[in-house]
């Protein structure tokens, strides 16, 4: 363990953490931002190190385990703080190495006005660890059929596009193309069908999971409510932003997601370019989904609050950039009813439900 102290520690303010692996950075400054904290410990000494020290601010970055440190350090009376990593790069000096981190991470965890990450609890990480696993596996799938057609195509063999296109046709062409395909090759292929279908089964699992999911929490129903979301997209929100405290109106949750247009402003003349696409990367491309499914049933647009405003947007403003702004529109409702606990205003659409996402 090293230690470096040029300061009393009854004097801390702010303790910057830089989470590894196996051991962590901290760099700790007193009100007149002197240095009085340097030292490196293991990850299973925290709690005895932080019992030794006076209660102040922590800093972290936004990484594996923060959440689990956050909580740990509240509990024992702490204020941890979860911060972006692109927030604490321009406080970062000098060369990169574990010891300038924490302090870039100190030195930003006391800016008055700089956003944090909110703080998940246990349920949120499940959820959201249930969503990355079935990413994983989709992901794994679409790999796995793309490989399929691959190999087919080597053999001049093929096959409309579409997942139930391939699967339904795939037994006919091994048996009406025995006589030009190897019986290795007829094996590979009919291995890699079988990883299909086993991704299948794990993923289908996983999916009705979710939906059991979104039924019993409560703040998953409410967002339900709205046109075009279901499971997938409700879980998927209540699993990264709980009910949204972490901001403090719905436009700054959609620009959060990445749904407002990138500003490039100065003397007064204010020029918006095409979406900034920060953020959650996952959570823009649902809501933008659910808005397209919105839009392929404009008849049912006059049962919704927005119906007007949606009809009066399609008829002056391109496909897509009617898609982009519903999407904002759906995001901003979504954190109204998360923050207040409230649903949708519209009648329940049993055609809209059914093509939620």
């Amino acid at each position: 363990m090293r230690v470096k102290k040029a300061g009393s520690l009854e004097t801390l303010a702010v303790v910057g953490i830089d989470i590894g692996k196996d051991t962590f950075h901290l760099v700790g400054f007193d009100q007149t931002g002197q240095l009085v904290l340097r030292q490196q410990i293991r990850r299973q000494a925290l709690t005895t190190v932080f019992d030794g020290l006076p209660r102040c601010v922590v800093g972290m970055e936004a990484c594996l385990s923060a959440h689990f440190v956050s909580r740990t350090l509240r509990r024992m009376g702490f204020e941890p703080r979860i911060i972006p990593a692109i927030y604490v790069k321009p406080f970062n000096k000098g060369q990169k190495n574990d010891y300038n981190d924490a302090e870039a991470i100190a030195e930003a965890a006391l800016r008055p006005n700089l956003r944090t990450v909110s703080e998940k609890s246990q349920d949120q990480l499940d959820l959201q660890a249930l969503r990355r696993v079935r990413a994983r596996l989709v992901s794994r799938r679409t790999a796995t059929i793309n490989q399929i057609r691959a190999f087919l195509i080597e053999q001049n063999i093929t096959v409309r596009p579409g997942l139930r296109a391939l699967n339904n046709s795939f037994d006919t062409i091994l048996e009406q193309r025995r006589e030009e395909m190897s019986s290795r090759m007829r094996a590979i292929l009919t291995g890699l069908r079988d990883d299909w279908q086993s991704l299948d089964g794990r993923i289908e699992a996983i999916s009705a999971e979710i939906v059991e999911v979104s039924k019993a929490e409560e703040n998953c129903v409410n967002v339900m409510t709205i046109p075009g979301i279901g499971p997938m997209i409700s879980t998927a929100l209540v699993a990264g932003i709980g009910k949204g405290e972490a901001f403090d109106r719905g436009r700054d949750f959609a620009a959060w997601v990445g749904l407002v247009p990138r500003q490039f402003s100065t003397g007064g003349r204010t020029v918006l370019g095409r979406i900034t696409k920060r953020g959650s990367r996952y959570l823009r491309m649902l809501f933008v989904q659910a808005a397209k499914v919105i839009m392929m049933r404009p008849h049912r647009w006059p049962a919704f609050s927005f119906g007007a405003w949606l009809t009066d947007a399609a008829a002056r403003m391109p496909h897509n950039k009617v898609a982009i702004a519903l999407a904002n529109k759906l995001a901003r409702t979504a954190w109204s009813i998360l923050h207040h606990g409230t649903r949708f205003d519209a009648p329940h659409d049993r055609d809209m439900a059914a093509d939620a996402i």
